[in-house]
């Protein structure tokens, strides 16, 4: 039987899993990969973390994050991640054919909980951008 994979692998694989998540906008699936308390995207808990990812991905068409320069800090059943990340969104509806880029870092925390490794905390620090930021900002009624 092979050995099982390391926590830090098994923490890089998570960060890329929530990446698909949001990218396939799997609603569900990002809210089961958030621990109860999660803080992050300035929300708290998943209901309301969930809602704050989706007033940004819900309004726009594809999307794309990249991730790269991932660094893994473990202490137990915690760790803590850095990342880079660059993520593409496509303008919908009267934004069709506009597009929004930015660039920067993710500074998530983890927790090792009886389903896994859960992200528990996020902040994103955002170092550029490029294009209509008006792609995921949901239009004013």
């Amino acid at each position: 039987m092979p050995e099982p994979a390391p926590d830090r692998v098994r923490i890089t694989d998570r960060l890329h899993v929530v990446a698909v998540l949001l990218d396939t906008k799997d609603w569900p699936g990002f809210a089961a990969a958030l621990t109860e308390d999660v803080v992050a995207y300035g929300r708290t808990g998943p209901a309301d973390v969930v809602a704050r990812v989706r007033s940004h991905l819900d309004v726009c068409g594809a999307t794309q994050h990249l991730l790269g320069n991932i660094r893994v800090d473990i202490d137990g059943d915690a760790a803590r991640t850095r990342s880079y990340f660059r993520a593409f969104h496509v303008g919908l509806g009267d934004r069709a054919g506009a597009t929004y880029e930015c660039l920067g870092e993710y500074r998530d925390e983890w927790r090792r909980e009886p389903s896994g490794w859960l992200l528990a905390g996020r902040v994103i620090n955002v170092r550029a951008e490029i294009g209509d930021r008006g792609v995921i900002i949901a239009p004013l009624s």
